[in-house]
């Protein structure tokens, strides 16, 4: 099954898709937050072109498992992307996605420029690939 990973921020949005094969997850681009719409329209169009059956959606929860406020403003970004699109979206558990891209980053001696530019697409490859590998265990 062919994926795409989301990683919202209200500024950026990272996205990842899966491989052929369903089993690894790769950094696509950032797409800006704003104006949604073209955000949207630019994630259909990935969608569209990679063959993509399901979007996974990274969902902020607190430590303790509850949802905080950001959480509302993904909500409300699966809703506006659902006009958009015709396959399912599911969302997904992404605590520490974007401290463990930062973390990765770091480790590999990324200059602060070059993780600013990929930190949203590595979020989103890490929340995808987790969801396929728990999809994977499942199975």
């Amino acid at each position: 099954m062919k994926l795409l990973g989301i990683d919202y921020g209200q500024r950026r949005i990272g996205v990842a898709a899966s491989d052929e094969t369903g089993t690894l997850a790769l950094p696509l681009e950032q797409v800006d937050a704003e104006p949604l719409s073209s955000a949207c329209e630019r994630i259909a169009a990935l969608a569209r072109a990679r063959g993509v059956e399901r979007i996974v959606v990274g969902m902020p929860r607190n430590m303790d498992g509850t949802y905080g406020p950001a959480a509302e403003g993904v909500r409300a970004f699966i809703a506006k992307l659902k006009k958009f699109v015709p396959m399912e979206i599911v969302s997904w558990d992404e605590r520490l996605s974007t401290a463990q891209a930062e973390r990765a980053m770091l480790e590999a001696d990324y200059s602060r420029k070059r993780r600013r530019a990929q930190r949203d697409a590595l979020a989103a490859q890490l929340i995808l690939q987790n969801y396929m590998d728990a999809i994977g265990d499942a199975n």
